[in-house]
């Protein structure tokens, strides 16, 4: 068992987000596993563009009102407590709704 301690908070860069976007790093896997996780905090309207991963992302809301869209034009909204799976290469955004912070545990495999 290991007890690692928070990591910093950092603004995520502008070229990846629209609006104010914070991380922080949870966990990042050592071989065997690839998987890493981090706490997003989205500030209200603010988003990620566009992205795929090549395995798929879970994210997990933790706090907050946000909305998921795809490149079909599939937008759902998504509450503390959801949970929304990204397929494989699925091209997709996420954030805040207008009014609201949003924050989610992002999950995936590097």
């Amino acid at each position: 068992m290991e007890l690692k301690p928070v990591a910093n908070t950092v603004k995520t860069p502008a070229q990846s987000f629209t609006g104010d976007v914070y991380l922080t790093p949870i966990y990042s896997g050592t071989t065997p596993s690839r998987m890493t996780v981090a706490l997003v905090r989205f500030t209200p309207g603010a988003r990620t563009n566009w992205h795929s991963h090549a395995v798929g992302q879970t994210l997990h809301i933790t706090e907050g009102v946000g909305l998921v869209g795809t490149r079909d034009g599939n937008v759902i909204r998504v509450r503390a407590g959801d949970t929304v799976t990204c397929p494989p290469d699925e091209e997709h955004w996420h954030g805040a709704a207008a009014n609201t912070f949003m924050s989610h545990l992002a999950m995936l495999v590097v």
